[in-house]
């Protein structure tokens, strides 16, 4: 098959690697050291993703109900900011 599609490249260099997961885990800092506290960092950093996610659904409605994206809203507000607050569009 094709090297791009089997996980190998020319010359042999990472056969016998798992194609989707090659190489060994990246991590520098030894913060998975110690098994709990990398628990405890994995559950971190499903909370920022969530996190993350929902501030996106901000920007969604923001859009939605000033037909302007964030940017065009920030440089309105700093233009006039006493005239051109948060829940202005709505009121």
């Amino acid at each position: 098959g094709s090297p791009v599609l089997n996980g190998t490249a020319p010359g042999g260099f990472g056969e016998g690697l798992d194609s989707l997961h090659p190489g060994d885990a990246f991590d520098p800092l030894g913060l998975a050291d110690d098994p709990d506290t990398f628990a405890e960092l994995k559950v971190k950093e499903i909370k920022n993703g969530r996190l993350a996610m929902f501030s996106m659904l901000g920007y969604y409605v923001q859009a939605i109900v000033t037909g302007e994206g964030p940017v065009e809203n920030w440089a309105s507000h700093i233009a006039d900011p006493f005239g051109v607050k948060g829940f202005g569009a709505l009121l």
